[in-house]
């Protein structure tokens, strides 16, 4: 390390304090290539893989911040281009790659590690915390497999956009100070149909208080009975227990102080995580945010959105949007985060073993989803701008108007920003006169005749499972009346049922039933409004209120898949403006703009709530 006299630039002075590495068993070897790593919780990187002409593709001013750092700082070293893509050494910094394990789509894996993620070091500081930095692309390590450690530009960019992007939502979040491209090529399957292009190879500087996962405790889990696979330290419980000790201590300082009985303590400390993890999803669904790889590698100890792979966002409303190409049986559907989060839970109990009480990890479990839905309605009722009262019906309220956005292919983000809109019932004005101008708005913004047509097919044809039930119908009609009982079976049903409604429709009556429809629940939702004001004379700040809370809830904006391929597409051309153009919008998604997310052509944006996907967007596969 260079004396901290010779230290010029702000980079090269940050105050690092590698803690994780100095509290937890580290792997020394200097083996090379990938291997199991038995006994260790980090692996020393003892060879830097720089890349080529490495050069700044975005800064984010906010997440620098967090290190204290400005985008001057970064851009006024010559060097910094090589310190934050792993290319050169930061001084203080200790290379190394975490070793997790992980249950992935069900099964466990055994051994999965930092396959492509570099560990510089923890920086910490009085004035701005503690924060572990990473590198994300920056070559191969003894978890690589058989992987060549790099990431390209379109799933770089895709990271550092979603990271910032959720922080500006206020989701918790890992962090994405910089991306970094370069001229070293990599050949990869983009749209997995076996032709291989070259592509850039590209780091993002991620950053987090810990990347510690749910995984990192199943190092130490024996063999399991369905993948016969074991983790590295199978049977290692002290490096369990240290691992457990260096978590609560570092992050969970309040539990380690409040607790003299360790199992305790654990219990407290699972109990936190289970609440962390139980808001984290009930933001997820309240943005329509859709992980697309929920595995138990991918969920943050610390309750953060963690890992940016085939993430989406909900365009037009469907519980079963699936955003990972695949995910052939929708484990990770927007509609299934919540149970998926709470099988999670299960397994890190699981791998905490006896650190745990058994009944009492099995009873927090057991109130994860009571505790997912009481946050999501309250959240819910904030994008409704119900914010003076609860009723039980605002449960129904909500699902409700779900249901109605997925008959009408509603766009999820829009309709909720435009519900702003509709105005308190008022005595001498009528229902058609006052919610006219929103309904219009609202109906402009849902699926057309043909849309709504084309999503069921598809759905429909898609659905193998359904084609089961039908020819079982036809084949053993005793056996099809016990299994069309199931809640799976329901909804395929129910599915089918509203594409023969829809087929039976013509564009009109489709168009009218919308409206009407459109129009009933409305009147509810003014009625539920009306009742926030009982007994208050002065109903002005109230509905100051509800405004204020309703646009601070419910984004303008949110990247969309076709908005971030939009960056994608300039950035591989060489252009890199758009990728900043929309970091700087995403930074502000609730505020009031007339800047478009849809790529500059020129001309006027459109309403956000006027803008649908282009048709090519529908086409895009994300890998």
């Amino acid at each position: 390390m260079d004396p901290p006299q010779c230290r010029s630039s702000a980079l090269e002075r940050l105050p690092f304090n590698n803690t994780a590495l100095k509290t937890l068993p580290v792997d020394d070897s200097e083996e090379p290539g990938s291997r199991t790593v038995p006994a260790a919780c980090f692996s020393r990187i003892r060879t830097l893989q720089p890349l080529v002409r490495p050069v700044f593709v975005a800064l984010s001013p906010a997440a620098l911040a967090l290190l204290g750092l400005s985008v001057q700082d970064v851009l006024g070293d010559p060097l910094s281009s090589e310190y934050l893509s792993g290319s050169r050494l930061l001084p203080g910094s200790e290379p190394a790659a975490h070793c997790y394990s992980g249950h992935q789509f069900g099964l466990f894996a055994g051994q999965l590690g930092d396959g492509a993620v570099m560990y510089l070091g923890e920086v910490e500081s009085e004035t701005h915390g503690r924060w572990e930095i990473q590198v994300k692309g920056a070559g191969v390590t003894p978890y690589s497999r058989d992987g060549d450690g790099r990431k390209v530009l379109r799933s770089s960019i895709r990271e550092f956009l979603c990271s910032e992007a959720m922080a500006a939502l206020g989701i918790p979040s890992t962090r994405a100070a910089s991306l970094v491209t370069s001229d070293l090529y990599v050949t990869r399957d983009p749209l997995n149909n076996g032709r291989r292009v070259s592509e850039r190879c590209s780091v993002v500087l991620r950053l987090a208080p810990s990347f510690i996962r749910f995984g990192s405790f199943e190092i130490c889990l024996g063999r399991d009975d369905f993948s016969g696979l074991q983790g590295p330290s199978a049977g290692r419980h002290e490096i369990r227990s240290q691992l457990l000790d260096y978590v609560i201590e570092a992050f969970y300082r309040h539990i380690q102080q409040t607790h003299t009985d360790r199992k305790n303590r654990n219990m407290a400390f699972f109990k936190e995580v289970m609440v962390k993890t139980a808001e984290l999803v009930a933001q997820w669904q309240c943005v329509g945010f859709c992980h697309g790889v929920l595995n138990t590698d991918n969920m943050s100890i610390l309750g953060l959105t963690l890992d940016y792979g085939p993430f989406g966002f909900l365009d037009r409303f469907d519980p079963d949007f699936v955003c990972n190409a695949s995910d052939k049986r929708g484990r990770y559907s927007y509609r299934a985060q919540p149970s998926a989060c709470r099988w999670n839970l299960t397994r890190l109990a699981e791998a905490l073993g006896s650190e745990l009480n058994a009944a009492e990890a099995k009873a927090t479990v057991d109130e994860f989803m009571p505790t997912y839905k009481a946050l999501y309605l309250g959240i819910m009722r904030k994008k409704l701008g119900l914010v003076r009262k609860e009723e039980v019906a605002d449960s129904e309220l909500v699902s409700d108007l779900l249901c109605l956005m997925h008959n009408t292919g509603a766009d999820f983000t829009n309709t909720f920003r435009l519900l702003s809109r509709v105005p308190w019932p008022e005595e001498g004005v009528s229902e058609q006169a006052a919610v006219g101008p929103v309904l219009d708005l609202i109906l402009k913004q849902c699926a057309s005749y043909e849309e709504l047509k084309h999503f069921e097919e598809k759905s429909y044809q898609e659905n193998i499972e359904l084609a089961m039930i039908l020819s079982m119908a036809q084949t053993n009609p005793a056996m099809f009346g016990i299994v069309a009982e199931s809640p799976a079976v329901s909804e395929q049903l129910v599915r089918m049922g509203r594409l023969k409604e829809l087929l039976s429709t013509d564009q009109d009556e489709l168009k009218e039933k919308q409206r009407d429809d459109w129009t009933r629940w409305i009147s509810r939702y003014r009625r539920r409004l009306s009742r926030e004001c009982d007994g208050t004379a002065d109903m002005s700040p109230i509905k100051e209120e509800r405004i204020s809370i309703m646009n601070s809830t419910n984004p303008r904006v949110v990247l969309r898949n076709y908005i971030a391929q939009n960056a994608i597409r300039a950035a591989e051309k060489g252009d890199f403006s758009e990728v900043n153009r929309v970091l700087k919008i995403l930074e502000k998604p609730y505020s009031e703009s007339d800047e478009s997310l849809d790529g500059p052509d020129g001309t006027k944006p459109a309403p956000h709530y006027d803008r649908k996907p282009p048709a090519w967007a529908k086409t895009i596969r994300i890998t």
